[in-house]
């Protein structure tokens, strides 16, 4: 047993050329910036190597150092190792000698163990190696960020623990990652080994989705690490994992969501596909540096709850019968307005699950797509590829389409080509990002669209808002102040009993479960459409929508509290402008 021929001599083939030279060579820095490096180098002392200095001034990273060395003594460089290690072969080693030396054993294969190195040059670390493992050897470089924070992900140190109560309802075996690369569903045990970090992560998304979270937070602190459920809209702490597995816990989303866990200074986004209980379940994951580590936040995408029949989003009836009738034109342009977690992708996922026919062509081009449906052409924009919103939808009007959805109309190109599509002939969804459904018209003009193009395409915009319901096991009757009874009842008629929930353990005290919209629709009648047409000022439109009979989103969440639904304090926070 021993080293490999080939590494044996690796030191005493000492690099023919300095690392400076090399950068040059491979175009990684000027000889301007090679100069600049080796003054500052002088300045201070020597007590910093080049490639040190280099890094430091910004002229290289660590990756791009490492690799010019790793081609020096003719060894491979790596990226991403905690990617490809096979977390059981770092059971050979103890952590603190890992730590110590810097080295990560990655796989066995045939008796020969490869390992990750952040120092190529160190012949006698290999030579303790061959010993300590009794194997082969097989050296491939790479940086000591990138060793470090494998280590933290899969070999948390001793001092840290989990707790065990947390994993016993757990069902590892329903919980499955699926590869970004590979057809193949793969055993989060079998990727991870038994790290508590893992099962630590697992728990958090396998709860996470069973409790109906729309995210979870996990945030570092001074000496703490918190970790919160956003459920119906609100947050909730929903534990406290020792505070030394922050690291750990974020390499180990970063592993799984294909980040880089060596940078750990910018902000990163990913996704994460895995399958619970046979549904697949998408997890879009985004970090931030704070000061006391990464924060991380992974938004959940639950393709099941995404699909919810039209007649069940909360609508009225007066609205759901006009809103119906909007959506079943054969052109023209509807639209759906809110904030950000409004549930604006909910209802047309709702809208084109029952437009969904056999003789019907429906395409959608979104970011991200959140719901998959059969019978529907569906298309992922990607930027960096130049599939943007605006060249997607051109493309999709060579398709021959019937029905158009378009994620989001942010810019006029966008706009224009919805407006385009529209007047010839096709029936096009999208949303906005305005506060109510006349804001919308408006809108489309200040992105560059004519007054009078809006006027003739624009068939009906639907405004919503997220409020949370009643818990059903905790309900009770309550008399309001005298002001809420009075409000509750010019716009919604009598109220003989106000409810409200108590707050129980099945809703974690807050008193609601679940949410449901409140609504205002927009559909354009003769006067309106020639106020539109004639450039009216916003207020203008206001008046001419009230003459028309047109319902305030606060007045629709009124009648929910009178239907003792939801309460007055919610409809007060979502509606309010």
């Amino acid at each position: 047993m021993g080293a490999l021929p080939r590494h044996q001599a690796i030191v005493d083939q000492l690099p023919r050329l300095q690392l400076g030279e090399m950068l040059v060579g491979r175009g990684r820095i000027t000889p301007k910036q090679l100069s600049d490096a080796l003054e500052h180098q002088g300045h201070m002392g020597h007590r910093r190597l080049l490639g040190e200095t280099l890094v430091e001034l910004g002229f290289v990273t660590d990756h791009d150092v490492m690799a010019a060395v790793a081609d020096s003594y003719g060894i491979p460089f790596a990226r991403d190792i905690a990617r490809i290690a096979d977390p059981r072969c770092l059971e050979v080693l103890k952590r603190d000698y890992l730590l110590e030396h810097l080295v990560l054993p990655l796989f066995l294969v045939r008796d020969v163990l490869t390992v990750a190195v952040a120092e190529p040059a160190n012949l006698y670390l290999f030579e303790e190696l061959v010993r300590r493992t009794g194997k082969r050897i097989q050296i491939v470089a790479t940086t000591a960020c990138e060793i470090r924070a494998a280590l933290d992900a899969y070999v948390p140190a001793a001092n840290v623990f989990v707790i065990n109560e947390i994993m016993g309802d757990v069902d590892e075996a329903a919980f499955n990652i699926i590869e970004r690369e590979v057809a193949e569903i793969e055993d989060l045990r079998a990727v991870a080994g038994h790290s508590p970090v893992v099962k630590t992560v697992n728990w958090l998304l396998w709860n996470a989705v069973h409790e109906a979270a729309s995210d979870i937070h996990i945030e570092p602190g001074d000496r703490r690490l918190r970790v919160r459920f956003r459920i119906d809209g609100r947050l909730f702490e929903k534990v406290d994992p020792p505070w030394q597995m922050g690291a750990a816990i974020a390499s180990r989303i970063k592993i799984m969501a294909g980040l880089d866990i060596s940078e750990r200074r910018q902000p990163q986004d990913g996704d994460i596909h895995v399958m619970l209980e046979g549904r697949p379940i998408d997890l879009r994951v985004s970090t931030m540096p704070s000061r006391h580590g990464e924060k991380v936040v992974v938004r959940i995408i639950d393709s099941r709850a995404s699909l919810v029949p039209l007649e069940r989003l909360g609508m009225s009836e007066a609205i759901l019968e006009r809103w119906t009738s909007v959506i079943s034109r054969p052109n023209g342009i509807a639209l759906v307005t809110g904030p950000t977690g409004s549930g604006k992708s909910t209802t047309l996922y709702s809208v084109l699950a029952q437009l969904n026919t056999a003789d019907r062509n429906i395409s959608t081009v979104e970011d991200p797509i959140e719901a998959t449906i059969a019978g529907l052409n569906q298309f992922q924009v990607n930027e960096k590829a130049g599939f943007s919103f605006t060249s997607a939808l051109r493309a999709m009007l060579r398709q021959d389409p019937d029905v158009l959805m378009i994620g989001e109309i942010r810019d006029k190109d966008t706009a224009t080509t919805a407006v385009q599509a529209a007047l010839t002939g096709h029936l096009v969804f999208s949303t906005l990002h305005t506060n109510d459904s006349i804001s919308a018209i408006t809108r489309l003009i200040n992105l560059g669209i004519d007054a009078y193009l809006v006027a003739a395409v624009v068939r009906g915009v639907l405004a919503q808002r997220l409020v949370r319901a009643i818990c059903p096991h905790c309900r009770e009757q309550f008399e309001p102040d005298t002001h809420v009874r009075q409000e509750v009842e010019a716009s919604a008629g009598a109220v003989a009993v106000f409810e409200r929930g108590a707050g129980c353990a099945r809703c974690r005290a807050s008193g609601f479960s679940g949410r449901l919209g409140v609504f205002e629709l927009l559909v354009p009648e003769e006067n309106f459409i020639a106020a539109v047409s004639r450039g009216a000022s916003l207020q203008d439109l206001y008046e001419a929508a009230r003459a028309a009979g047109h319902v305030a989103m606060r007045v629709d969440g009124l009648a929910k509290v009178r239907d003792r639904r939801t309460t007055f304090e919610e409809v007060v926070l979502a509606t309010a402008s």
